[in-house]
């Protein structure tokens, strides 16, 4: 065991001595010291690397398969991440990020759809995907007006959403915003990507609390919370795929429930 250790200490301050780390000059010693024989502390080092909990698996039950079931690129470090990007879809930090940002609006929509569906047919009676041209459906405006206040409202949100994604926290400012003094409301308090917070988007305090008019985030219900939202948000679009395919059929959720 210590011998095990030591060869490890080993490799470990070898690596620290790697052109890499070491300014481009492979030498014998780290910032020019002579490194020191494997002690105690670098014993520490390595038993403490080894307790880190390893990666959680989408198929738990297999070892091996290369990318396929352990990919590379996916450390676990994002919420929900369990190692399934059979695609390769990840493989550019760039494109994982923007990937992520994106499933997580989908998920959102979807969330809101399907809630919408079920609340909406139960309320009326009428299917989902007819209620747009039930002649009992009231507008107080033409679909026009409808297509064109959305496209302005939504281009407006999903514009900023999109400058501030590429420029984080550019739209927290007063020339931002269509109304002077909210920018706080749009700043992200959390300072994680896609989880913005604060009083305007976290009103009831679900992931931090808000003291003498400060919003202070809770890390821990934050992380928590981040991975129970995606996995709803992955089940919210397996089910509007699914509400789709009985839509073709002329069947709505509540048919196919009996209800």
């Amino acid at each position: 065991m210590a011998a095990t250790a030591a060869t490890s200490a080993s490799a470990i301050l070898n690596g620290l001595r790697s052109p890499f780390l070491s300014g481009g000059k492979k030498g014998g010693s780290v910032g020019g010291a002579t490194p020191p024989a494997p002690t105690t502390t670098a014993r520490k080092l390595v038993v403490a690397a080894a307790a880190v909990a390893p990666k959680k698996s989408w198929i738990p039950g297999v070892r091996g398969g290369g990318n396929l079931i352990d990919p590379e690129w996916l450390d676990g470090s994002l919420p929900g991440d369990y190692g399934f990007d059979p695609l390769g879809l990840g493989k550019d930090p760039a494109f994982l990020k923007w990937y992520r940002e994106a499933e997580l609006i989908h998920g959102r929509w979807a969330m809101a759809a399907v809630v919408g569906i079920f609340v909406g047919q139960a309320w009326s009676g009428v299917p989902w995907f007819e209620a747009g041209a039930d002649p009992g459906a009231v507008a107080p405006f033409s679909f026009g007006t409808l297509l064109g206040t959305q496209l302005l409202l939504m281009g407006w949100v999903e514009s900023k959403r999109w400058v501030d994604f590429f420029n984080p926290d550019s739209q927290s400012i007063d020339w931002a915003t269509p109304w002077s003094r909210t920018a706080e409301n749009f700043a992200n308090a959390t300072g994680d990507q896609g989880y913005p917070g604060g009083k305007f988007f976290d009103p009831l305090g679900f992931a931090g609390n808000i003291k003498d008019g400060v919003y202070i985030p809770d890390k821990e219900k934050l992380e928590r919370l981040k991975v129970a939202e995606i996995k709803h948000a992955r089940l919210a679009m397996l089910a509007m795929l699914v509400f789709y395919f009985e839509a073709g059929q002329g069947k709505t959720p509540l048919g196919a429930l009996g209800l």
